[in-house]
């Protein structure tokens, strides 16, 4: 099994109780990582109090790979040269190039969202 990259589609399933979610978290290998970019998305959506405090507590679990200089420059471009001809937007660019960097399986509900990355797993259908 490759070492991966979950896409914030995947974690906002199972923070949501999906069960094909939580039965593929569950089979997960210890190490697994999510971006800098992933963490920003999940927070958009959380209420202050034992729900911040739940995500908190499940990231804590997760490895986060920070977004830098050269991840930035990265998913810029791939933004600039995906963003036209298939609607990639800047955050899907930004967690496409940390995958792309670190050698990482990304693993999506939005295949689509990436066609850049050819080491991609869509664990479940909903």
């Amino acid at each position: 099994m490759s070492v991966m990259l979950i896409d914030t589609d995947v974690l906002i399933d199972y923070l949501r109780g999906l069960e094909q979610a939580k039965n593929f978290i569950a089979s997960l290998p210890e190490q697994v990582y999510i971006s800098a970019i992933t963490v920003a998305e999940l927070h958009v959506g959380v209420r202050n109090g034992k729900e911040r405090a739940a995500l908190t507590e499940f990231l804590d679990t997760l490895e986060t790979i920070a977004l830098d200089a050269e991840l930035a420059a990265e998913g810029g471009l791939l933004r600039r040269d995906y963003g036209k001809s298939h609607g990639v937007g800047l955050n899907d660019a930004l967690i496409a190039a940390t995958a792309l960097n670190n050698r990482l399986q990304l693993v999506t509900l939005n295949g689509k969202h990436y066609p850049m990355v050819k080491n991609l797993l869509v664990p479940y259908q909903k």
